[in-house]
C-alpha cells in the first residue's frame, strides 16, 4: 500500500514539474525597460561549414539591426543533424505560435517549417536556398511576389557550368565527372539538372549514385569511381557534404581528386571549391528578417536572388593535386583567379585574386 503511494506520488510530482516547465515555457522573457523580447527561432538541417557561415551572417545581421540575442531578442537555435524526422519535430514545435519569427537556413529546412506552418502561425524567412521554386511550397516563379504572406526569403544561385570549366582547365584530358546524391533533396535534383545540362557542353559525362543518407555516402563514391569516375564533384546537397571528409578519403585512396560549389576549410582535401561568400549571403537573410522583425509588409517583398551581391569564394588546394594518377595541374590563370591557395607551406590569401580563371 505504502509503495502504491509512493509510485502516485511520484508520478502526481512528475506531472507537476512538466507542467510548470511547459508553463515556464510560455512566458514572454522581458527586457530591461519591461517590454517583451521577440521570439526568434532559427532552424539548420545540419552541421556544416556552409550553413554554419549562414547562421553566422544571419546573427551578425539581427545584432547589427538592433536584435541581439539575450539583450533585444531571444534566439532559439535548433540543428536537424540531417535527419528528416528530426526536422520535421522541430518544425512542428516552432511553428506552433511561441516565436516571432522563423528563420531556416537550406532547401529542406525550408520545406519542412513551410509544411508544418501552412497555418501561418509563424512568420517565416529562409535564406542559403539555391532555388526556392523547386521545394513546392506555394512560389511562383513567374511572380516573385507571389507567395504565401507569412513567409519571404531569398535565394543564392551556385556556379556549376563555372566549377565544371575550371576542372576541365585542370586537366583538358577530363571525360568522366562522379557525383553522389540525395533525389529527396530538391536543391540537390536541381543541381544535378544544371550539371547535365553543363557537361555535354564541355564534353563530360556525368556518373551518377543515389544515396538516402550519410551512412551511404561511402558505397556511393565507390560505385562511382568503379565505373570510371576521373574526379568527383560535390554539389549543393546537404546530405554529401554532411560527409565530405569520407568523400576526400575514399577518393585519395583511389588517387582520384574532389571537387565542390561548397567552399569550406581551404586545406580539407579538395582540390578547390568555387562558390560563393555563405556567411555574407546569411547576412542579407539577417537583414530581410530584421526588416520583418520591424513590422515591414511581407506581402510586398518578393522573393529576390542573392548571388550578384554576394561575392564568389574560390579556394585552391594545390597540395592536394599531388599523387593523383591523372596529370591534374593549377594553370596560371587559375591560381590568378584563386581567393585563397593551399600549398605545402600552408593557407594563403591570394593577392592576385580576381581575375576569371
Amino acid at each position: 500500500m505504502w509503495f502504491a503511494i509512493k509510485r502516485l506520488s511520484l508520478g502526481l510530482l512528475l506531472i507537476a514539474v512538466g507542467s510548470a516547465v511547459l508553463l515556464l515555457s510560455d512566458v514572454r522573457p522581458t527586457g530591461a525597460d519591461g517590454q517583451s523580447l521577440p521570439r526568434i527561432a532559427i532552424l539548420q538541417q545540419s552541421s556544416t561549414p556552409v550553413l554554419d557561415d549562414g547562421i553566422r551572417g544571419m546573427l551578425d545581421a539581427l545584432a547589427a539591426q538592433g536584435y541581439r540575442d539575450g539583450e533585444t531578442c531571444v534566439v532559439t537555435r535548433y540543428n536537424a543533424q540531417n535527419d528528416l524526422p528530426t526536422a520535421n519535430a522541430i518544425a512542428r514545435e516552432i511553428t506552433d505560435g511561441r516565436f516571432d519569427l522563423v528563420l531556416t537556413s537550406s532547401t529542406p529546412s525550408l520545406q519542412v517549417v513551410a509544411n508544418a506552418n501552412k497555418a501561418g502561425r509563424a512568420k517565416h524567412v529562409f535564406g542559403i536556398v539555391a532555388d526556392p521554386y523547386v521545394a513546392d511550397v506555394g512560389l511562383d516563379r513567374a511572380d516573385p511576389r507571389k507567395h504565401p504572406p507569412y513567409m519571404v526569403g531569398q535565394s543564392i544561385m551556385l556556379p556549376v557550368g563555372d566549377a565544371f570549366r575550371i576542372a576541365k582547365r585542370m586537366w583538358p584530358g577530363l571525360t568522366k565527372i562522379g557525383v553522389a546524391w540525395n533525389p529527396a533533396e530538391p536543391n540537390s535534383r536541381m543541381f544535378v539538372g544544371k550539371a547535365k545540362e553543363a557537361a555535354p557542353e564541355l564534353g563530360l559525362e556525368l556518373i551518377e549514385a543515389q544515396v538516402e543518407n550519410t551512412s551511404g555516402v561511402t558505397e556511393a563514391i565507390h560505385s562511382v569511381l568503379g565505373r570510371g569516375a576521373q574526379v568527383l564533384w560535390v554539389g549543393g546537397d546537404n546530405t554529401i557534404s554532411s560527409a565530405i571528409d569520407s568523400v576526400v578519403a575514399t577518393a585519395r585512396q583511389a588517387r582520384v581528386p574532389v571537387f565542390s560549389i561548397l567552399p569550406g576549410n581551404p586545406d580539407r582535401g579538395t582540390i578547390f571549391d568555387l562558390g560563393l561568400d555563405f556567411y555574407e549571403a546569411g547576412r542579407q537573410t539577417g537583414l530581410l528578417a530584421a526588416d520583418v522583425l520591424a513590422g515591414a509588409d511581407m506581402t510586398a517583398i518578393p522573393i529576390r536572388d542573392v548571388a550578384d551581391v554576394v561575392r564568389r569564394r574560390f579556394l585552391l588546394n594545390v597540395k592536394a593535386l599531388k599523387g593523383l594518377k591523372d596529370p591534374w595541374r593549377a594553370p596560371d590563370d587559375v591560381l590568378r583567379a584563386a581567393d585563397v591557395v593551399v600549398d605545402e607551406t600552408g593557407v594563403h590569401a591570394n593577392g592576385a585574386a580576381g581575375a576569371k580563371p
